[in-house]
């Protein structure tokens, strides 16, 4: 409590917007009120609703509607209980980016696991929608199946699944995603043949391709792609039509992308124009 008082001091609200007033005035008033919440999320790097309701004295209900609409201009990251500041999403750790488009991310997931086939061998790349088609590999009918993976939140998720024989990639860790990736890992995939490869990704543009900001992973990505006969892309629609700073492959390279129906339409009808076979879910 003496930390929400020490931040409510920080923040002038007049007897106004306390009491708040009608028509015009009320909605300017909102709008000040969202923009000091949006700075206060960007100093403190991330705010609860609770937290807001105490410094603005206004209800709960209203301080997650100013929270909802600042998230849908993306000015915050909204998340269960509050907002975090606005950043690359691939700067998050990979336990705040499984809250974000979750129910988009199971779709995704769902539609992924049907692709798979008995006796095959899949590669999972790291990743939070990777994570959920791993959740859902655990409750799959089938007697055997291969998955090889560099990430240790899924390596953890399969390690027990009977069904499962699971080949893990050694390297080195990158914490925030549970990743591991470099030359020993590239290593390790030499020799190795998969079916099919789950690829996630934080950018897709059609005329560049498949994107991360990470050099390391990117070359990973490479090496996965040229082990498996068949390549699908999973990342929600948020990501369709972002850049990023290495290029893993380009479209020509991806056999199918599998993602939202909020995907930018124009950037869908690119995509198949160019040959992708894009599954909206």
């Amino acid at each position: 409590m003496k930390k929400i008082e020490k931040l409510k001091s920080k923040v002038s609200i007049s007897d106004e917007m306390q009491t708040g007033v009608a028509g015009q005035d009320k909605d300017l008033l909102v709008e000040e009120r969202r923009r000091r919440i949006r700075e206060l999320v960007e100093t403190h790097d991330r705010m609860t609703v609770e937290q807001l309701s105490v410094m603005f004295d206004i209800s709960l209900v209203t301080i997650r509607n100013d929270l909802n609409a600042l998230a849908e201009i993306g000015a915050v990251v909204r998340t269960r209980g509050g907002a975090l500041a606005q950043r690359a999403e691939e700067d998050m750790p990979v336990s705040i980016k499984q809250t974000l488009h979750r129910a988009e991310k199971m779709r995704i997931a769902a539609a992924a696991v049907k692709l798979i086939g008995e006796g095959q061998t899949v590669v999972l790349d790291s990743g939070s929608t990777t994570g959920e088609i791993a959740k859902q590999i655990r409750g799959l009918k089938l007697q055997s199946i291969n998955v090889i993976t560099n990430a240790l939140n899924i390596a953890v998720l399969l390690a027990n699944a009977p069904h499962v024989t699971l080949i893990m990639l050694g390297g080195v860790l990158r914490p925030s995603s549970y990743s591991l990736c470099g030359p020993q890992a590239e290593l390790a995939l030499q020799g190795l043949h998969a079916d099919i490869l789950f690829l996630g990704f934080d950018g897709l543009d059609p005329d560049i391709g498949v994107m991360t900001p990470h050099l390391l992973e990117a070359r990973l990505n490479s090496q996965m792609i040229a082990v498996a006969r068949r390549v699908v892309a999973v990342g929600d629609g948020s990501k369709i039509g972002r850049r990023n700073l290495s290029m893993i492959a380009k479209i020509e390279q991806i056999d199918q992308i599998i993602t939202d129906t909020g995907a930018n339409p124009d950037m869908v009808a690119t995509l198949r124009e160019r040959g992708v076979d894009v599954v909206l879910v």
